[in-house]
């Protein structure tokens, strides 16, 4: 496979709309050639999905996913028409969608949605593994790009493998159902719920407790 440049990847996703994953899929599948890379992605249905990117996808609906009773999850995908909503192919999607969250966990939707600070103490941390590994300085910034794509995977909802299907993330996944749907689905946000979670548990101390009964008997 030919190498493929991030330039190469930009300008072809500029041109198509296509997510950048797809994109770089395209370039190392024909070779680099951009006219190819285009015809691969449409013939994917991708680059039409992508060049729906100016349009508004307002309506939608907000699924469901409750696990075992005691995990359980709201998300709101998107779509451009109330017709789409009601059907049962984008309503599956909502379901895989909510599924996967519960799965997952992902923090965030999407990486552009990572609060800067949160970014930064992930490459402070890193940063000081890579140090106490004994890597060089000079290496550090560029490992440090590596390490930061493996955060978006683990916390971003888009970026993160598909639990059904590892080899394609859950951006991919949505750009390819948009394309046999034929409107632009975006997922909004999410909630998820733990039974329990953030609440303090009480810890018995069993000792204290049968000390406490001797000394009344």
């Amino acid at each position: 496979m030919a190498e493929v440049s991030a330039q190469m990847v930009k300008e072809l996703r500029e041109k198509t709309g296509a997510g950048m994953m797809d994109c770089k899929k395209a370039l190392a599948e024909t070779g680099g050639d951009f006219a190819k890379a285009e015809e691969w992605l449409r013939k994917k249905g991708i680059a039409k999905a992508g060049a729906k990117g100016d349009r508004v996808a307002a309506e939608g609906i907000i699924g469901t996913y409750v696990h075992g009773g005691r995990i359980g999850v709201l998300v709101e995908v998107n779509c451009e028409t109330d017709f789409v909503a009601r059907n049962e192919d984008f309503q599956a999607l909502v379901k895989d969608v909510a599924m996967h969250i519960a799965a997952a966990n992902p923090q965030f939707v999407r990486r552009e949605e990572v609060p800067t600070e949160n970014l930064e103490k992930e490459k402070e941390i890193e940063r000081e593994l890579l140090k106490q590994q004994g890597k060089p300085e000079a290496m550090l910034d560029k490992i440090l790009v590596g390490k930061m794509e493996k955060y978006y995977e683990r916390a971003c909802l888009v970026d993160q493998p598909w639990v059904k299907d590892d080899k394609k993330k859950v951006g991919e996944m949505v750009t390819e159902r948009a394309a046999k749907i034929g409107e632009k689905i975006s997922i909004r946000r999410f909630a998820r719920f733990v039974v329990g979670e953030g609440i303090e548990k009480k810890k018995d101390d069993l000792a204290a407790e049968v000390a406490k009964q001797l000394g009344q008997a």
